[in-house]
């Protein structure tokens, strides 16, 4: 297996360590900075004798390299910094998005493509209409981080393992984001037997802002050891054909009453990419929400193609 991570910034490379590490396919790194992805794969090439893994790694800055691949994973991208929303990156964004995808599509149109570069719902469906690529095998990354994010956090509020945890979250990559205590489990029981209203509210209200957070402390860039972790775990995935319930950033047409557009919910993924979209039975005020997110990416996305 070919798997092409496109954009060697800190997401990209450090995604590109964590698919060679566990042996997933042949990984190419690509990125327009000249010499960036050829020097951050020597320096993966080098580690192997270290690590003891024989895994196949090049870097390049030519696009045409793609070719075959077999899982596109796009990174390529401007990142946050401290004060900036997600939204706030979508111009400069859509036509980096726009390039790589258009490449993608002309040299490896047969490939599952997984979207990463933020605002990542708008993204992930502005790169659907370009390509035209089928919603199965073009989808974003998304909420299998923010479920990550979601789980540490009750977790750490606990003084539980991660592993006790069963959390969900759907909606948006962002502030439309939407974690789901009602189908969060802490070790197969409900999170509101561990603790109060209050306190669950506020694990909600953190998890929606802890990417901000994270930006803001780190003063440049964005958060990039998570992101990496979500990206190798999707990518897994597809590899070994596990058929998982995943959180995605998929395109719906008629699921959760929700028609040509994109937004996270939880997938069953294999090797063919997404198998099916797993509908949850949701309160009405979750649907509301879940509907105006999906809504906003569609408007975002339908300017961008105007």
């Amino acid at each position: 297996m070919k798997v092409s991570i496109i954009g060697a910034g800190n997401v990209g490379s450090l995604t590109a360590m964590r698919i060679a590490g566990e042996g997933l396919g042949d990984v190419l790194l690509i990125d327009v900075v000249k010499g960036l992805a050829c020097g951050k794969a020597m320096d993966l090439d080098d580690a192997r004798p270290i690590l003891r893994h024989n895994y196949n790694i090049k870097g390049s800055d030519d696009i045409r390299l793609v070719k075959g691949s077999d899982i596109v994973v796009v990174t390529a991208g401007l990142a946050r910094k401290p004060g900036m929303t997600r939204e706030e990156l979508l111009a400069k964004n859509a036509q980096i998005l726009k390039d790589v995808c258009l490449n993608v599509k002309e040299l490896a149109k047969d490939a599952i493509v997984v979207i990463v570069t933020n605002p990542l719902d708008i993204m992930t469906l502005y790169a659907l209409k370009i390509t035209g690529f089928k919603p199965q095998k073009l989808f974003g990354m998304g909420i299998s981080l923010d479920v990550a994010r979601f789980t540490n956090l009750v977790a750490q509020e606990l003084g539980l393992l991660c592993t006790d945890i069963e959390a969900l979250v759907i909606g948006g990559h962002g502030e439309g984001m939407m974690p789901l205590p009602g189908f969060t489990k802490v070790k197969g029981v409900a999170l509101d037997e561990f603790m109060d209203e209050d306190k669950v509210s506020s694990l909600v209200s953190r998890t929606i802002g802890r990417g901000a957070e994270i930006v803001a402390n780190l003063g440049t860039g964005s958060a990039f050891f998570a992101p990496s972790a979500a990206i190798a775990e999707i990518v897994r995935t597809i590899a070994k054909d596990e058929k998982r319930i995943i959180g995605l950033c998929s395109y719906l047409n008629g699921e959760y009453g929700i028609n040509d557009t994109c937004t996270g919910v939880p997938c069953r993924l294999g090797k063919k990419g997404i198998e099916k979209v797993i509908e949850l039975e949701l309160s009405q005020d979750e649907k509301t929400k879940l509907h105006k997110s999906a809504t906003l990416v569609a408007q975002a996305a339908a300017q961008l193609l105007t």
